[in-house]
């Protein structure tokens, strides 16, 4: 079967390990929806820090964000919306205090207020750069509960690798450990890992697999690149589904196809090996 739908992950996967995009990658998705195969990113990013990254194409592309809980289309319209109930959003925030500094609550809103955090440190050598790009998306809450007025999209969790393995069992080992799904994004390299605690049952791959069925795909027509655990559930979902070479070892071991690492336009390679039919036969 053709490929009808591409899933890329953007951060380790879209984009080199200094956060550009390679030319080879940017040519390769513009010729995919040249040729009618809708393109889709996949990420945890929420859907302003992703959009900058979509608007580096000259096509329309997908936005399926927050881990599989938005998913939007290029012209801006929310066709999927899978919020966290703020009572289980409350008793995460209660159960994991001794991680407060790294907390925060994610809503869908226009632009103002959209994260909440309990403390913004300027200095912080993890965060900063975050707090500097998101600036205008931030506000404080204390302590940070009082600001579940509303559902929310997720609570995220962010900081060194130890810290965040401790959030994780916390909250795996909890006992509404049942009303919540947990993305996990780690780069052991940089000692830095980052949780969001989103709707049970909501993962990348639920929500890839429920906007291949809104449009019409086969699971056997999507192929979905990825590197990091919460890329686990999209490429299961796949019929093609592509590890890049820099991936964690965890989805190494599952016999997938592996491209390139994204210092050497991985992505480009896998979709012009598999999307694009004369590539194949060439090769």
């Amino acid at each position: 079967m053709p490929i009808r739908l591409i899933a890329l992950d953007i951060d380790g996967t879209l984009l080199d390990s200094t956060w550009q995009l390679p030319a080879a990658n940017r040519t390769a998705v513009a010729e995919a929806t040249r040729r009618g195969i809708e393109v889709a990113l996949v990420t945890g990013r929420r859907y302003d820090f992703a959009m900058p990254i979509a608007r580096m194409f000259d096509a329309p592309l997908t936005m399926i964000c927050n881990n599989g809980a938005l998913v939007r289309t290029h012209d801006g319209v929310t066709h999927l919306r899978h919020l966290l109930d703020k009572d289980t959003a409350r008793s995460v925030l209660e159960a994991t205090q001794p991680w407060r500094e790294g907390a925060g609550v994610v809503f869908d809103r226009p632009r103002a207020n959209q994260i909440i955090l309990e403390v913004i440190d300027t200095d912080d050598p993890i965060r900063s750069g975050y707090y500097a790009r998101n600036r205008e998306f931030l506000s404080i809450a204390k302590p940070l509960e009082s600001c579940l007025t509303e559902d929310p999209i997720q609570v995220m969790f962010s900081g060194k690798v130890k810290a965040m393995r401790e959030v994780e069992s916390t909250l795996r080992t909890a006992p509404f450990a049942n009303e919540f799904a947990l993305a996990v994004t780690c780069y052991e390299s940089r000692d830095f890992s980052m949780i969001d605690v989103i709707r049970p049952e909501i993962s990348k791959g639920s929500s890839l697999a429920e906007w291949a069925t809104m449009r019409g795909y086969a699971r056997e027509e999507v192929m979905a690149i990825g590197d990091n655990h919460n890329d686990l559930e999209m490429l299961t979902f796949a019929g093609i589904p592509i590890v890049m070479g820099n991936a964690v070892a965890e989805l190494k071991t599952f016999g997938w196809h592996q491209t390139h690492t994204n210092d050497n336009a991985g992505v480009a390679a896998a979709i012009e090996q598999f999307a694009f039919p004369e590539a194949a036969s060439c090769a």
